[in-house]
This record gives C-alpha cells, sequence and structure tokens, in this order.
C-alpha cells in the first residue's frame, strides 16, 4: 500500500535537478509573459560562459581558454551590432579630394599609413570612390609617368545604411570582394567608414600592426582632481572613472567631444570653458574647425577643495 504523508506532519523531502528546476521556472516565465520569454540559445551559451568563469579555478585539458570565451561572447552578440556602431567615426576620416595630385596623394598615403583612401567631391558628404595603395605602388614601383589626376585610380567601394546589420554587411562585403564601406546616415550623407579588419575585430579584439601608434590613455588625472582627456573618451568611462553625472545627457552623443558640442551649441574652439550642470568645467584646449580633439575636466570647486 502506497505510504502517504507523515501523520507526524514530516514530508519526504524531494530533490529537483537543474533541468527540472529550470523547467518549471520556464514554465512560470512563459505562463506570466508568453513565449516570447522563452530563453535563446545564444542566452544560454552566455550564461553557461558566466557561470565557468564565476567557478574560477583550473580548467581542465582541452576546456576554451580566457581568450576563446572573450571571442565567443563577442560573436554571441556581433548580430546585434549596426553599420552606426563599427568603424571609423566621420570625424576620424582621412580622406583626398578628386582633385588632389597624384604627388599629393602619394604623401598623404605615407602620412596616413592607410591601405586604402575614400576620395571625395567637394565635401565629405559626397565621396565617389576610394583609392587603394597598390595601385599607387604599381605606379611608382615600375617608374611608369605619374598620371596627371587620379581619376584613373578610383575604385567603386559600398556605400550602406548605417542601420544595416553587422552579420549582413560582413557577408556582402565578402561576396562582392569589397573590403571598405561608406557608411551613410538618413540623408546620405557621410556617417563613419568601415573595413572588413573593422567587423573582425568586434569578434577578436583590436588588431595591431606595425602601423598603429601605441595606445594612450584617453583620460588622465592631474593635480587638483582635474583630468587630461581625449575628446573620444567616452562618457560611459568617463562616468565610470571621473563622475557618473558627466555620463547623463540626453542628446545621442557617447563621447566628451560630442558632449563639449551640446553644451557649447557649436563647435567649440580652444580656450572655451564649458560648464557642465554637475558644476565640473570643460575646457577646450585643442580643436580644429570641425571637431574638439582634447579637453582639460575641471572639478567643482568643493572637490577641487577636498583635494588640496
Amino acid at each position: 500500500m502506497p505510504e502517504g504523508p507523515s501523520s507526524s506532519g514530516q514530508h519526504t523531502a524531494t530533490h529537483e535537478t537543474p533541468s527540472e528546476s529550470g523547467g518549471i521556472w520556464r514554465g512560470i516565465r512563459t505562463l506570466l509573459f508568453g513565449d516570447e520569454q522563452e530563453e535563446t540559445l545564444r542566452d544560454r551559451i552566455e550564461e553557461a560562459i558566466d557561470e565557468h568563469e564565476e567557478e574560477g579555478g583550473k580548467a581542465p585539458a582541452g576546456d576554451l581558454a580566457p581568450i576563446e570565451r572573450q571571442m565567443l561572447k563577442n560573436l554571441l552578440h556581433f548580430g546585434e551590432r549596426d553599420a552606426g556602431d563599427v568603424g571609423v567615426p566621420r570625424a576620424d576620416i582621412i580622406a583626398v579630394e578628386e582633385s588632389t595630385s597624384f604627388a599629393d596623394l602619394v604623401q598623404l598615403f605615407a602620412e596616413a599609413g592607410h591601405s586604402r583612401l575614400p576620395v571625395y567631391r567637394d565635401e565629405l558628404d559626397t565621396i565617389i570612390g576610394m583609392v587603394h595603395i597598390k595601385d599607387v605602388f604599381a605606379i611608382l614601383a615600375t617608374g611608369a609617368p605619374q598620371p596627371a589626376s587620379i581619376a584613373g585610380l578610383i575604385r567603386q567601394p559600398l556605400y550602406v545604411p548605417q542601420a544595416m546589420g553587422a552579420l549582413d554587411l560582413l557577408a556582402q562585403m565578402r561576396s562582392s570582394r569589397t573590403h571598405l564601406a561608406v557608411v551613410l546616415d538618413e540623408y546620405s550623407g557621410t556617417e563613419g567608414l568601415i573595413t572588413i579588419e573593422d567587423l573582425i575585430e568586434e569578434i577578436v579584439g583590436e588588431i595591431e600592426d606595425e602601423h598603429d601608434e601605441a595606445p594612450t590613455a584617453l583620460l588622465v588625472p592631474i593635480d587638483g582632481g582635474g583630468w587630461d582627456a581625449d575628446a573620444r573618451a567616452e562618457l560611459e568611462d568617463v562616468a565610470e572613472t571621473i563622475d557618473e553625472r558627466l555620463g547623463e545627457v540626453e542628446e545621442d552623443v557617447d563621447t566628451l567631444g560630442g558632449l563639449a558640442f551640446v553644451l557649447a551649441g557649436h563647435v567649440p574652439a580652444a580656450g572655451e570653458c564649458l560648464a557642465h550642470p554637475s558644476g565640473w568645467t570643460l575646457e577646450v584646449t585643442a580643436a580644429d574647425s570641425r571637431k574638439v580633439t582634447r579637453l582639460r575636466l575641471h572639478p567643482p570647486k568643493k572637490l577641487a577643495e577636498s583635494e588640496e
């Protein structure tokens, strides 16, 4: 005769396996939120990696190395990125005007250290093509006469909307065998540039070569509680490193340079001091007609006094 619950009030302990427990929670979640909340394969893989890293200890032979786990996590989120998130922003584009002489083009390649340069007509929003350094080198190496213009060297790049997914962009660049794409904004203006290397770096991390300059710190503390900063510093990093209030901005800007533009209402010139609502003052120490390049962050008065 099957035994029921003990009359003494004691209950037989039951032990759920992780899969059974997970099934119960998934059932409750589906009941409350619907099937769209069902855990995806992407979620389960990332969860497994995080749990493995939290356990610590020495990994068994043949297990994923830390760099492999990081690359796998990057790959899991690669498909969530789009062309607007990757590559060189407009402010950092090095380009050549179509009327540039061949000699000046050679000089620009030497200074830029790039293998491809976009070519524009009149303004950067009108990129008409690109020049590959191997076409320039072919003329120099063979001693052929220098062309009167660079028109014959211009190749066609890809033009893609900034909303195009990174996976679709990578597939299109591979199929067309084109290694440079011009990213267009909603008004068909130039938003940025992307190379295949930029896309690969989203998965494997930065790929430095012998032509890349040694990385420099974007945020450097100075006496008195202030900071010297590169305008390219991400506001997320500024908020984490300096003051979280500096990262609170309603406008769609991601860098200190963008914040300076928002505060000034125009491209600020070197020497301008911009007051931030938090009490911090952003002093522009280097800029040109198009962008701010460096700033000095002066702390609020109370914070500066506490540092003394």
